[in-house]
């Protein structure tokens, strides 16, 4: 049955991606002039797609989302003046995401202008330990027909995060930008809240009240008591930024670098967590045939420079422009694909992707401009800065407790801990005018203990990079 429901779902959200609704605002023209391959788009375009899907732990999701493009006169296009973007959805298993975007080149002249408000509440968001490959996943314990089955959500935890950012970049000369950033992330973080979801699980399918990894690392020390619960932090970030690309949503040539700081400062009990962390990114675009056919590339590393970073935020990927709702670190569809969220938990991490992206066909309904395409891709990450692990103290408690065994949930070795993880696959994009890109992709990872079920399906908005 666990088995059909995968397959319900990703069939499910491929119907969805097929029947987008697609409807345009009366000032929209078809320019004469010859621009981006002989078609240009002018005045608002506007986008939406109902939210439904089905899985077996997150429950039935419902809601809907909407993009809406401004391009003026179509001289940029197709880079638009104006983007907004809402979404409003939930599941029966109580994640949801509650997003208003802003993006503007036209609001302050000379300058883009970002802004963005979300609530992410998550009732089982993936917690797999810290580094990595040194905490072991154990697909038993998540598997109700396992003879040591623990409970499916023992590599789970809650986290609800609240954030309001608003970002400016301004040109210095040539390529080259600067960027400055402020905001506040809110978490709330805690052990699954198993009562709630047993309400709506059927008799015979109730989850056990047995500890979770996460309350195992409070019970251990590995996690203290001030960051067990999230805490609200306000941030400044700055940096660079070179950008060489043709295009923003869909670049065909160029490339595009930055370096940037992000300090986050803490409030009440949790002062002690003011930190300083690094970027580093830098994606490359080479056309192989026009805009038919792309190779993309992304490396990139952030590192904890200064201070102490609670572990809930060394899951969140520090990024200068908010294009998806989250950004986990390391693993899931907004970073590693096919693999869990947050498998690689560390105070330093680097990332790389590799994309073919190819347009597969191009056709015109109702003078909006439509392509299909396919992206096959590799990812890859790895630790470089661990978070600390107390191996003695760590071997001194399972000694006083004979019913467990460190080897079921660490592997101290150097060549584990800086071990990379990889995953691989392919996705379909269907885009309207360039910029509002569906996109459904499929991933496996290389390693049976990135992700319990070997494969993962996704449904996002736009590219990842």
């Amino acid at each position: 049955m666990e088995n059909l429901f995968r397959f319900m779902r990703k069939y499910v959200c491929l119907l969805l991606l097929s029947s987008c609704l697609l409807l345009k605002a009366e000032n929209q023209a078809l320019s004469d002039s010859a621009a981006f391959h002989g078609k240009v788009q002018k005045g608002w375009t506007f986008g939406a797609l109902p939210c439904i899907a089905y899985d077996a732990d997150a429950g039935f999701q419902y809601g809907a989302l909407a993009n809406v493009y401004y391009y003026g006169d179509g001289s940029t296009y197709p880079n638009y003046l104006h983007s907004f973007y809402v979404e409003a959805s939930y599941t029966t298993m109580h994640y949801g995401v509650f997003r208003l975007f802003y993006d503007s080149d036209y609001l302050i002249p000379n300058h883009r202008f970002i802004f963005d408000i979300s609530y992410i509440p998550n009732a089982m968001s993936d917690f797999l330990g810290f580094n990595g490959y040194t905490s072991l996943m154990n697909a038993n314990w998540i598997e109700p027909d396992a003879d040591d089955y623990k409970s499916k959500v023992f590599y789970k935890y809650q986290n609800n995060l609240f954030r309001v950012a608003a970002d400016i970049e301004g040109r210095i000369a040539g390529h080259w930008k600067w960027n400055a950033g402020l905001g506040i992330l809110g978490y709330m973080t805690g052990a699954v809240n198993v009562s709630m979801l047993n309400k709506a699980r059927k008799e015979g399918n109730k989850l056990p009240d047995v500890p979770t990894l996460y309350e195992e690392y409070l019970d251990w020390g590995i996690i203290s008591a001030n960051e067990a619960h999230g805490g609200w932090h306000p941030y400044l970030r700055g940096g660079i930024t070179y950008d060489s690309r043709d295009y923003r949503t869909f670049p065909t040539k160029g490339i595009y670098a930055d370096a940037f700081l992000t300090y986050s400062a803490a409030f009440g009990n949790q002062t002690g967590y003011n930190h300083l962390k690094a970027n580093l990114n830098f994606r490359h675009y080479l056309s192989l045939y026009r805009d038919y056919a792309v190779f993309a590339y992304r490396v990139g590393a952030q590192s904890l420079l200064a201070g102490h970073s609670p572990f809930y935020m060394d899951s969140y990927f520090n990024t200068l422009f908010l294009q998806r709702e989250l950004y986990e670190a390391l693993g899931g569809g907004n970073s590693l694909r096919g693999i869990m969220c947050n498998r690689i938990l560390s105070k330093g991490f680097a990332y790389a992707n590799i994309e073919f992206r190819f347009k597969l066909v191009k056709f015109d309904i109702a003078k909006q401009h439509f392509y299909i395409g396919l992206n096959p891709f590799l990812d890859a990450g790895m630790v470089i800065r661990p978070a600390f692990l107390d191996e003695q103290a760590l071997q001194q408690i399972f000694l006083e407790n004979p019913d467990e065994y460190i080897d079921d949930y660490f592997d101290f070795s150097p060549a584990k801990l800086y071990a990379p993880h990889l995953s691989a696959g392919i996705g379909l994009k269907i885009a309207m005018n360039e910029n509002f890109v569906l996109s459904g992709e499929w991933a496996a990872p290389f390693n049976k203990q990135d992700a319990p079920n070997l494969d993962s399906f996704y449904v996002k908005i736009g590219y990842l990079f």
